[in-house]
């Protein structure tokens, strides 16, 4: 560990001059044990009484809490989070960006990159900081006419700028869930015009580092003539992009990521289905039109709610991801529900988020899911479609 502690030695006594930290992220989590506080810390300098302090971010499950630490007391928090807590580590300086690599057994691997990050004023106030920042081209932002050649955000653009960063966020989020040591296979169902599967590969790719592959898939063979092209244009040799149907799609018999946004009605729910069935360490929702419901809820108590279409509408969607989300804690997940992008550009922001793990006694979760479902009337696809992994009916013991 010594070549990580004088590499954390340099860049604090380097300050905010040149080499000094600009940013970083501790990630993978040495022991995935029940009841582990947090799951990530992100770094960043900032000017606090006029003296430079590093602010630790430390992410939970459902908060983010902060640390404001001088730079006399920073060195042996990290040695100490990367001896009792990660394996990994991401340091970008205005020279360099290092990554961290720490095995079981505490050996460490530094692998020096060209830097990828400007330093920015300290103010603690400052403009919030994206992923991709602005000032620093993008290929696949340039070529997708978000950003110009020289780095600049185009203003008519800057809402679907900051959604591509706020998906990277969560992506960030979720990348120590991914196997490590070997090629990672992606699946992006009802990819679209593929702006959010050029940001994911890039981010994954280029920024991190990870092997990859990756398959978009959608009905428009247009768009996919479009989207293969750019890949191409880019040199992305590990994207790839298919027509077909969601729910026909078998070409894989393991995939670690799925992503489906926007996915139509049930489209969504038979995402989640191959999601379930792979095995994927990771799932990424955004549903869309979601009818299904509407047409199946019948609880007289919730009448003064149902008999005004829109609420019944919105209500409707709100049980549907309920339902989605706890079916997936049943099926072997732990599932949040975040808040996608902001609710004035789309009413559509609900991302369902789900990491393999347990949520808890899975007869308790299916007696809550059950209890709920039944006082809608409601006949869920997703449950369904999975129900061989799922309880008898009227049973309280699970198949998984």
């Amino acid at each position: 560990m010594d070549s990580l502690r004088k590499l954390i030695q340099d860049m604090v006594a380097a300050g905010s001059g040149q080499g000094g930290l600009i940013s970083a992220t501790l990630s993978q989590l040495r022991s995935k044990a029940d009841g582990q506080a947090f799951t990530k810390v992100q770094l960043k300098p900032v000017e606090l009484k006029g003296r430079l302090h590093y602010q630790l971010a430390y992410h939970y499950s459902n908060k983010v809490t902060h640390d404001n630490l001088v730079p006399e007391m920073l060195e042996e928090r990290l040695m100490d989070l990367f001896e009792t807590t990660f394996r990994q580590g991401l340091f970008s300086t205005s020279e360099a960006d290092y990554q961290v690599l720490i095995s079981k057994k505490f050996k460490v691997s530094i692998l020096k990159k060209p830097a990828t990050k400007q330093a920015a004023s300290l103010s603690h106030n400052r403009k919030k900081r994206y992923l991709l920042e602005e000032g620093t081209p993008v290929p696949f932002l340039v070529e997708l006419g978000i950003m110009s050649p020289e780095g600049k955000v185009f203003a008519k653009r800057y809402d679907k700028y900051r959604q591509i960063n706020r998906f990277l966020e969560m992506i960030e989020d979720v990348a120590g869930d991914l196997p490590q040591g070997r090629p990672v296979t992606i699946v992006d169902f009802g990819c679209g015009k593929s702006y959010l599967t050029f940001a994911l590969y890039h981010y994954l790719s280029v920024e991190c580092g990870m092997q990859l592959n990756v398959v978009g898939l959608d009905l428009k063979a247009d768009v996919i003539e479009h989207c293969s092209t750019l890949a191409k244009k880019l040199d992305y040799a590990n994207l790839r992009f298919l027509v077909g149907d969601i729910a026909d799609y078998d070409e894989l018999s393991r995939v670690d990521m799925v992503v489906t946004l926007h996915a139509c009605d049930t489209a969504t729910d038979a995402a989640l289905e191959k999601a379930v069935r792979w095995g994927a360490s990771v799932i990424l929702s955004v549903p869309c039109c979601q009818h299904e419901l509407f047409s199946q809820i019948d609880a007289p108590e919730l009448a003064p709610l149902l008999s005004h279409g829109i609420l019944k509408e919105r209500f409707s969607a709100l049980a549907t991801d309920a339902i989605r989300a706890k079916l997936l804690d049943i099926l072997g997940y732990k599932t949040q529900l975040l808040e996608f992008i902001d609710m004035e550009h789309t009413p559509k922001n609900i991302m369902i988020r789900a990491v393999k793990g347990s949520s808890g006694d899975r007869d308790r979760l299916w007696e809550e899911y059950t209890a709920f479902r039944s006082f809608l009337s409601a006949n869920p696809y997703l449950e369904n479609a999975c129900r061989d992994l799922l309880p008898e009916p009227g049973a309280g013991k699970s198949r998984i």
